[in-house]
């Protein structure tokens, strides 16, 4: 999956259907959701806030951004990390990230 969006814009949201390795779509009731964002081989992130859930039984959330989030160019890696009721986390996609390229504006 790749997302692009244009330096200090925030619009529009990246929205996620969460699902695991079968495909199988995560059930987020319960559950709390955080995006995460971090520049491609980079260590440090730039992104670790709270994700809205859109829908719980579809597996749907999705981060709204801040001009902070996008002021820099470049290629980042994205994911949302879930902790369900019991305590466990877990990372989506767990076998990849979202790739994200903020690219340049005019003004």
């Amino acid at each position: 999956m790749a997302f692009y969006i244009k330096r200090n814009d925030t619009s529009p949201t990246i929205r996620a259907t969460l699902k695991d390795g079968d495909e199988t779509v995560i059930n987020l009731t319960g559950c709390s959701v955080r995006f995460h964002m971090r520049s491609v081989g980079g260590s440090t992130a730039k992104v670790d806030a709270a994700a809205t859930l859109v829908n719980t039984t579809g597996g749907i959330c999705q981060y709204q951004w801040v001009a902070a989030d996008t002021d820099t160019l470049g290629s980042f890696e994205g994911e949302f990390e879930v902790t369900f009721q019991g305590g466990e986390i877990e990372s989506f996609p767990n076998n990849k990230f979202i790739q994200i390229e903020i690219t340049d504006d005019i003004a």
